[in-house]
């Protein structure tokens, strides 16, 4: 009877211990147009990714894999309406393809395509993986486009938090970031947020979607066209993490 009980306790031990939380591990990774054999020759455009890849429990990292890949794929597109290819091989090789075949009908074009993109991790604790997305991307024309994104992930369950997860009360920390943008950009209250010459719709302050965090600051960026023109560059508010912390949801310890 002993024996019977303690087989039955040394089972529901090991379950237990094959329940327990992996812990997320990273590795660095980077992909280059030198890496299709059709450029080892061939006229290419220069494509430079780098980004890494998460290991650690199936179905976590899997989700957070799956979205830092979609924004790689996305990245490598020269039109909207363009399908989404399924590997980072064959968009760089669409990407490539659609070098090869503007080039061929306006061999006089200015500038090669190029294409930037890079993908790193800007905090990491228990609560949060907070992960920032650039690219950058020449196609022909007077200028390129680069932009930047965040992905804040849940890192236990790789699930994407939104700014409603990310912030015990937006309203709140909306005003407060109102006034620290009006201060970096010397805007009175007394005046309109669009007194400088920015785009605010309706002269009304907003947050972006793109809010990161670093173990310093929270990260606040209006990309180029969103807020002002081209020539004014991306928009960045940077506010201190431990000025921000009473309006964030997770800890950072």
């Amino acid at each position: 009877m002993n024996n019977k009980f303690l087989l039955i306790c040394i089972c529901l031990f090991s379950l237990l211990s094959c329940k327990k939380e992996q812990p997320l591990s990273f590795s660095s990774e980077s992909f280059t147009e030198k890496t299709l054999p059709d450029c080892n020759n061939g006229d290419c455009p220069e494509i430079t990714i780098n980004y890494f890849t998460v290991e650690g429990e199936e179905a976590v990292s899997k989700n957070i894999n799956s979205k830092i890949e979609r924004f790689i794929l996305s990245s490598l597109k020269t039109m909207e309406e363009e399908p989404t290819a399924n590997s980072m091989e064959k968009a760089a090789t669409n990407f490539i393809k659609t070098y090869r075949r503007d080039k061929a009908e306006f061999p006089d074009m200015a500038g090669e395509y190029v294409v930037d993109i890079t993908v790193r991790r800007n905090l990491e604790n228990s609560e949060i993986l907070s992960v920032e997305e650039k690219q950058y991307k020449f196609t022909g024309g007077a200028h390129g486009y680069g932009s930047t994104t965040f992905a804040n992930f849940n890192p236990k369950t790789g699930e994407l938090l939104q700014k409603k997860d990310l912030f015990n009360n937006i309203a709140d920390f909306k005003s407060f970031a109102e006034t620290a943008f009006r201060k970096q950009h010397t805007i009175s209250e007394s005046e309109s947020i669009n007194s400088t010459g920015f785009w605010f719709e309706n002269e009304a302050f907003y947050l972006p979607e793109n809010i990161g965090f670093t173990e310093s600051d929270v990260i606040i960026v209006y990309n180029q066209y969103d807020i002002a023109s081209y020539a004014d560059g991306p928009i960045e508010l940077k506010i201190p993490i431990e000025k921000a912390k009473e309006f964030l949801t997770f800890s950072l310890d």
